[in-house]
């Protein structure tokens, strides 16, 4: 099968959240699709930033960001803009900076995760 036409696990890390994501899905537009409020959505486009995340693990196939969003170091150590990203497995993800502080605003202060080095 064609890793368009699958389907892979998206596990979030800051929430403990699960949800399936398309191959020919973005990770943005997988969170979306969970329906609750808090998931931040800017531009979609790779040029605004809101989306910011890290792969911990998983393979994955990033369209062109905005390099002022995500530097080349950065991308390199796996920061990603969600809405550029499709995924080609099962992926393990962090979010950071404003995505971070929205998906994590549910959850009380002692169930948030330490906040990840940049």
């Amino acid at each position: 099968m064609h890793p368009a036409e699958q389907r892979f696990e998206v596990h979030i890390l800051d929430t403990g959240e699960r949800y399936a994501c398309g191959g020919s899905q973005t990770l943005l537009a997988g969170m979306e699709a969970l329906g609750r409020k808090g998931i931040p959505v800017g531009c979609r486009g790779g040029g605004c930033g809101v989306c910011k995340s890290r792969i911990v693990r998983g393979d994955y196939h990033a369209a062109k960001m905005s390099r002022a969003c995500v530097s080349a170091d950065e991308q390199a150590a796996g920061v990603v803009l969600a809405c550029r990203v499709v995924p080609r497995s099962d992926i393990e993800i962090e979010a950071l900076d404003r995505m971070r502080r929205c998906v994590t605003r549910h959850l009380t202060p002692a169930a948030r995760p330490p906040v990840p080095p940049t």
